[in-house]
């Protein structure tokens, strides 16, 4: 909506990994909804992740689609494992928007291997980058949302709900983000923070590991833990965004602890 109105109409937003994927998708729809944005990206590829990250000419692109409406965007190359350089970033974003209301630590990678095969270095990478990554986002966020308020997202994923296996650092930082977030909810309830977990099934954003396929021919007996109960194979950003959308806005302004799940009924299998 470019005449600044909608369901976030006037809030300022944090979003890490938003050059593309999801990251890009929630900058989108909350900008369409009305708010500002706090954009975050590390912006290069990292050595133990297969597929190659994000760009820096990605995250301008996502500005650029969010100011189209009419949101005030600030936007920082930043590495969210450097809480002190992502901390400096969301202080500077705060300043030029005149505040904060939410955060969405959206940040993530993935790696895939048996249990055998998987390294120290990539079982360190996906922790710091999902899990410390992700708090390191909230303790960017919170002494701005102390005074009035507001809403952390933690983006988790269905294997923060599952035991889903042959990424085992991926699952085990997700279930780690629904730790933290059940404690920061009871913690920050009386300062009137709300704080949420979102659980996406597979959704296709760049984030797919090739060896996947490799590892499932292997184990054939494995391919139905990942299999949907509705009848696709991946959900779209739109639809974690629209998660994400009601996460911000104050239709959810009772909602605190909540395991969002968006899975298409994965997590029941």
């Amino acid at each position: 909506m470019n005449d600044r109105n909608g369901r976030v109409a006037g809030k300022r937003v944090l979003v890490t990994g938003a050059a593309r994927g999801m990251g890009r998708s929630h900058a989108v729809r909350l900008a369409e909804e009305g708010a500002d944005l706090i954009l975050v990206d590390i912006c290069r590829s990292l050595p133990d992740i297969e597929y190659p990250l994000a760009t820096a000419e990605q995250l301008d692109e996502t500005a650029r689609l969010a100011t189209r409406h009419g949101a005030r965007v600030v936007t920082h190359v930043v590495d969210v494992r450097d809480a002190a350089a992502l901390s400096a970033a969301v202080d500077d974003g705060v300043a030029q928007l005149g505040g904060l209301d939410a955060s969405v630590a959206n940040a993530g990678v993935l790696t895939v291997g048996t249990w055998d095969t998987t390294t120290s270095e990539q079982w360190r990478t996906v922790v710091d980058v999902n899990l410390i990554g992700a708090w390191n986002t909230c303790a960017a966020a919170i002494p701005h949302l102390i005074d009035g308020g507001g809403s952390l997202i933690n983006i988790s994923s269905a294997a923060g709900i599952k035991g889903t296996p042959l990424h085992t650092p991926y699952t085990a930082a997700k279930h780690g983000v629904v730790g933290m977030t059940r404690a920061l909810a009871n913690e920050l309830a009386a300062q009137s923070i709300r704080v949420n977990t979102v659980h996406p099934t597979g959704v296709e954003t760049g984030m797919r590991p090739e060896s996947l396929r490799t590892v499932l021919e292997s184990r054939p007996d494995l391919v139905p833990i990942f299999l949907n109960a509705l009848p696709i194979a991946m959900a779209e950003p739109i639809d974690i965004s629209n998660a994400v959308l009601f996460l911000v806005s104050d239709e959810s302004r009772y909602v605190t602890g909540l395991e969002f799940k968006v899975d298409a009924g994965v997590t029941l299998r």
